[in-house]
Protein backbone atom coordinates (compact mmCIF):
# COMPACT_ATOMS: atom_id res chain seq x y z
CA UNK A 1 0.00 0.00 0.00
CA UNK A 2 1.55 3.40 -1.27
CA UNK A 3 1.20 6.04 1.59
CA UNK A 4 2.50 9.63 1.06
CA UNK A 5 2.04 12.02 3.94
CA UNK A 6 2.84 15.90 3.64
CA UNK A 7 3.55 18.00 6.15
CA UNK A 8 4.80 21.64 6.74
CA UNK A 9 1.47 23.75 5.99
CA UNK A 10 0.69 26.83 7.49
CA UNK A 11 -0.42 30.24 7.98
CA UNK A 12 2.09 33.11 6.55
CA UNK A 13 2.76 36.74 5.56
CA UNK A 14 3.28 37.64 1.96
CA UNK A 15 6.75 37.15 1.45
CA UNK A 16 7.59 34.58 4.08
CA UNK A 17 8.69 31.39 2.89
CA UNK A 18 7.54 27.04 3.73
CA UNK A 19 9.01 24.20 3.30
CA UNK A 20 6.79 21.30 1.97
CA UNK A 21 8.07 17.81 3.06
CA UNK A 22 6.29 14.66 1.41
CA UNK A 23 6.92 11.37 3.07
CA UNK A 24 6.60 8.30 0.44
CA UNK A 25 6.29 4.60 1.45
CA UNK A 26 4.86 1.53 -0.25
CA UNK A 27 7.09 1.52 -3.07
CA UNK A 28 11.07 2.25 -4.22
CA UNK A 29 10.54 5.71 -3.70
CA UNK A 30 13.99 6.44 -5.97
CA UNK A 31 12.74 4.55 -9.24
CA UNK A 32 9.41 6.88 -9.12
CA UNK A 33 8.40 10.37 -10.54
CA UNK A 34 6.78 12.69 -7.54
CA UNK A 35 4.80 16.06 -8.17
CA UNK A 36 3.08 18.81 -6.28
CA UNK A 37 0.13 20.19 -7.40
CA UNK A 38 -2.20 22.68 -5.13
CA UNK A 39 -6.12 23.63 -5.26
CA UNK A 40 -7.82 26.74 -4.30
CA UNK A 41 -10.99 26.87 -3.25
CA UNK A 42 -13.43 27.11 -6.39
CA UNK A 43 -10.78 26.13 -8.06
CA UNK A 44 -9.47 22.98 -10.06
CA UNK A 45 -6.07 20.88 -8.81
CA UNK A 46 -3.70 22.35 -10.69
CA UNK A 47 0.38 21.44 -10.98
CA UNK A 48 2.55 22.87 -9.09
CA UNK A 49 6.24 21.43 -9.58
CA UNK A 50 7.29 17.92 -10.81
CA UNK A 51 11.05 15.85 -10.44
CA UNK A 52 11.40 12.72 -12.20
CA UNK A 53 12.88 9.77 -10.62
CA UNK A 54 16.35 10.57 -11.39
CA UNK A 55 15.77 14.09 -9.78
CA UNK A 56 17.51 16.04 -12.97
CA UNK A 57 15.16 17.31 -14.99
CA UNK A 58 12.12 19.60 -12.83
CA UNK A 59 9.70 21.25 -13.95
CA UNK A 60 7.43 23.78 -12.26
CA UNK A 61 4.19 25.61 -13.11
CA UNK A 62 5.27 29.70 -14.93
CA UNK A 63 3.20 31.26 -11.93
CA UNK A 64 5.93 29.58 -9.34
CA UNK A 65 9.17 29.68 -11.36
CA UNK A 66 12.13 31.38 -9.68
CA UNK A 67 10.00 31.20 -6.84
CA UNK A 68 9.32 27.92 -5.36
CA UNK A 69 12.09 24.35 -5.84
CA UNK A 70 11.22 21.00 -5.96
CA UNK A 71 13.63 18.41 -4.49
CA UNK A 72 14.06 14.79 -3.35
CA UNK A 73 16.17 12.72 -0.79
CA UNK A 74 16.07 9.43 -2.08
CA UNK A 75 17.89 8.36 1.02
CA UNK A 76 14.79 9.45 3.21
CA UNK A 77 11.97 8.40 0.65
CA UNK A 78 10.91 12.65 0.95
CA UNK A 79 10.23 14.92 -1.79
CA UNK A 80 10.03 18.76 -1.17
CA UNK A 81 8.97 22.02 -1.98
CA UNK A 82 10.43 25.15 -1.08
CA UNK A 83 8.56 27.68 -1.37
CA UNK A 84 9.87 31.67 -0.96
CA UNK A 85 7.94 34.84 -1.40
CA UNK A 86 4.70 33.63 -1.06
CA UNK A 87 2.00 35.36 -2.20
CA UNK A 88 -2.14 35.50 -1.45
CA UNK A 89 -2.59 34.04 -5.04
CA UNK A 90 -0.09 30.51 -3.96
CA UNK A 91 -2.88 29.75 -1.06
CA UNK A 92 -4.49 26.56 -1.80
CA UNK A 93 -4.03 22.99 -0.30
CA UNK A 94 -1.14 21.34 -1.53
CA UNK A 95 -0.91 17.51 -2.55
CA UNK A 96 2.19 15.89 -3.13
CA UNK A 97 1.78 12.56 -6.05
CA UNK A 98 3.73 9.57 -7.24
CA UNK A 99 3.92 8.41 -10.96
CA UNK A 100 5.67 5.57 -12.59
CA UNK A 101 6.15 7.91 -15.77
CA UNK A 102 9.38 10.30 -16.10
CA UNK A 103 7.16 12.40 -18.77
CA UNK A 104 4.57 14.86 -19.06
CA UNK A 105 4.97 14.85 -15.16
CA UNK A 106 2.40 17.78 -15.64
CA UNK A 107 -0.42 16.36 -16.03
CA UNK A 108 -2.18 15.22 -13.24
CA UNK A 109 -3.59 11.93 -14.88
CA UNK A 110 0.31 10.64 -15.03
CA UNK A 111 -0.20 9.73 -11.18
CA UNK A 112 -1.52 7.04 -9.64
CA UNK A 113 -1.10 7.73 -5.95
CA UNK A 114 -1.85 11.11 -3.84
CA UNK A 115 -1.19 12.20 -0.51
CA UNK A 116 -4.53 13.69 1.53
CA UNK A 117 -3.12 17.70 1.15
CA UNK A 118 -1.51 20.32 3.48
CA UNK A 119 -2.95 23.72 3.63
CA UNK A 120 -1.12 26.57 2.99
CA UNK A 121 -2.47 30.32 3.27
CA UNK A 122 -0.69 33.18 2.37
CA UNK A 123 -2.14 36.47 4.24
CA UNK A 124 -1.19 40.08 2.62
Amino acid sequence: QVQLVESGGGSVQAGDSLRLSCAASGRPFSIYSMGWFRQAPGKEREFVAAIPWGGTSTTYADSVKGRFTISRDNAKNTVFLQMNSLKPEDTAVYYCATTRYSTLLAQAGRYDYWGQGTQVTVSS
